[in-house]
């Protein structure tokens, strides 16, 4: 008989009967375990709770070891003593096992993609950080270097993996099937007496309910609920009636704020909003093109259900309101009047975060997403304007390391991160493509600080696929920072907006600079010497081709 030696270990403590570990005692003899019921498997308990490592750890006996009488009665102390030993062991490899929880140890591999389970229940349960075990591992060197020789070396290998090569966009057709229920919503004509985009829907709601009662938005948050209550005063006078039936306007961005985080695009927003020409969303950032309508909520907590388009479009509700009263207004009907009123989209994510691709469109080409997001908007809104806001690149990943981290924040832990996360994305170099690796979920999950955030000429190099370059506003913050007076000119001249006042203007460039750094970040004070000439030799030859495209060696950040 074979027997688990939780039975035998739950007599030696108390009675301390004559039986040892191999049960044959006239109690025990040939009874079979309720627990492992005689198969060769041994289950070990700690203070009567079977021990979970992971999943189940199960230790397998050997069916011809014999242990000849060894560990009887007698010896239960000996027995305890090395028992408590194989406990103690079992822990501290849990502790190693655990590490991985921390991207140490056993991580799955970044680079090796695979299909991903459609089922719904799956999506809504597992986190982000869960869907990385639907990925196959491979070898990782988790041995994280240091010291500047041997980082230097990785900065080197990854400088000569680097390709710029030109993405192929997918046709219309292939995007109308990956989204058919956005095409069927929006559509390829818009109003021809409004600048921006805009379109009359028919509504088919009951007119006494209430029409954002399922809008995502409205129901995810409190502070949006507020907006919603006084949509909801307003929608019924809104509607326009025309044949018995009722129609609502509906707009979508003229304009898009698509980038960087931590490089201004906040004072940019609230600057650009004072314009009298321009209005915004009525929440700053939707994330909708990147997160929501993936059912994105905030990345730590995986998927739920996805946002509907009809939900962002509802954001413009209150734009719309106002476009439509020019347009309705009898000066506007007599003389044909334009509506000069444009609409701005302010979503930091928009130009780069495209991690959710890998779990909706399975046919990737390499690792490669077959689908960006300037896909669909392009789709829509070929003749759409994007403005981006970037800064040195060095800068910006320890404001994104200040802003972002929780507690223990140094310029230490910071310089430990950075090196990390270099070896990660040079493991993923390796075998993948630059876009490959720069889009890929598991890897940016994994690396503890945002390097690729700071890649910018890779993002803006697949935007310029789908759009012109006359399309795209690029501006770098130390220069709004320095003259906010000229960018915000140039800006007002990009969207072809009215002039201003002296006051208006006055107003707009005067303010004081929003989402500045927070006091207790700015006593950590900069990062080290060594972190800095690090990140710098990273992002050199990313920067390079920055500045060879927009024709600007601003761009090159060599004096910051």
């Amino acid at each position: 008989m074979r027997h688990c030696i939780n039975c035998c270990i739950h007599l030696l403590p108390n009675d301390l009967h004559r039986q040892c570990f191999r049960c044959r005692g006239p109690d025990h003899g040939n009874q079979k375990c309720p627990l492992c019921k005689g198969e060769s498997k041994v289950a070990l308990y700690r203070d009567s709770k079977q021990m979970k490592l992971f999943a189940v750890l199960e230790v397998r006996t050997d069916h011809g070891e014999n242990w000849n009488g060894l560990f009887c009665l007698k010896k239960g102390k000996i027995c305890s003593l090395i028992f408590g030993l194989v406990i103690m062991t079992l822990v501290m490899a849990s502790y190693v096992l655990t590490g991985a929880k921390h991207g140490l140890l056993l991580l799955p591999s970044p680079f090796h993609y695979g299909a991903f389970a459609s089922n719904p229940s799956l999506m809504d349960n597992e986190s982000l950080s869960d869907m990385k075990d639907h990925y196959q591992p491979s070898k990782i060197n988790v041995s994280y270097v240091k010291d500047y020789p041997s980082i230097k070396l990785i900065i080197d290998t990854i400088a000569s993996k680097i390709e710029f090569i030109t993405r192929q966009h997918p046709d219309l057709e292939e995007l109308r099937k990956q989204e058919s229920h956005m095409f069927s919503v929006i559509p390829n004509k818009f109003l021809p007496n409004s600048k921006n985009p805009c379109w009359y829907e028919e509504y088919r709601g009951n007119t006494t309910a209430d029409p954002y009662t399922t809008n995502s938005y409205a129901l995810y948050s409190k502070r949006f609920r507020t907006i919603f209550d006084y949509l909801r005063k307003v929608f019924w006078n809104h509607l326009y009636h025309y044949k018995d039936k009722h129609y609502r306007l509906r707009c979508l961005p003229h304009f898009y704020i698509i980038g960087q985080p931590k490089c201004g695009t906040t004072d940019l927003y609230d600057r650009l909003r004072l314009h009298p020409d321009v209005r915004f969303s009525a929440i700053k950032e939707p994330h909708w093109w990147t997160r929501k309508r993936f059912g994105i909520i905030r990345l730590r907590d995986g998927f739920h259900d996805r946002y509907p388009v009809e939900d962002y479009l509802d954001l413009f509700d209150l734009a719309a309101h106002q476009i439509q009263g020019v347009l309705q207004s009898q000066a506007a009907k007599e003389s044909g009047k334009m509506s000069r009123i444009v609409i701005g989209e302010a979503s930091a994510s928009t130009m780069w975060d495209n991690n959710a691709w890998i779990f909706f469109y399975d046919n990737s080409t390499n690792g490669e997403p077959p689908f960006l997001i300037q896909d669909f908007i392009h789709a829509f809104q070929p003749n759409a304007k994007l403005i981006i806001m970037l800064r040195d690149p060095v800068e910006r990943l320890y404001s994104d390391y200040l802003y972002f981290a929780s507690a223990n924040k140094s310029a230490e832990d910071f310089q430990e991160k950075v090196a990390e996360s270099l070896q990660l994305f040079g493991n993923c170099l390796l075998d993948y493509s630059l876009r490959a690796c720069v889009y890929n979920n598991t890897l940016n999950n994994a690396m503890p600080v945002r390097l690729q955030v700071g890649l910018y000429v890779v993002y803006l190099l697949d935007w310029l696929t789908v759009f012109d370059k006359d399309q795209i506003l690029v501006l770098r913050l130390e220069d709004h920072a320095s003259n906010v007076k000229y960018t915000m000119h140039m800006v007002f001249q990009f969207l072809d907006l009215g002039p201003l006042s002296e006051k208006q203007e006055a107003l707009i460039t005067k303010s004081p600079a929003s989402n500045t750094r927070r006091p207790e970040d700015r006593s950590l004070g900069p990062m080290l010497p060594t972190t800095k000439a690090i990140l710098r030799d990273f992002y050199r030859p990313f920067n390079t081709k920055l500045a060879q495209v927009l024709f600007d060696d601003a761009f090159l950040w060599k004096r910051t």
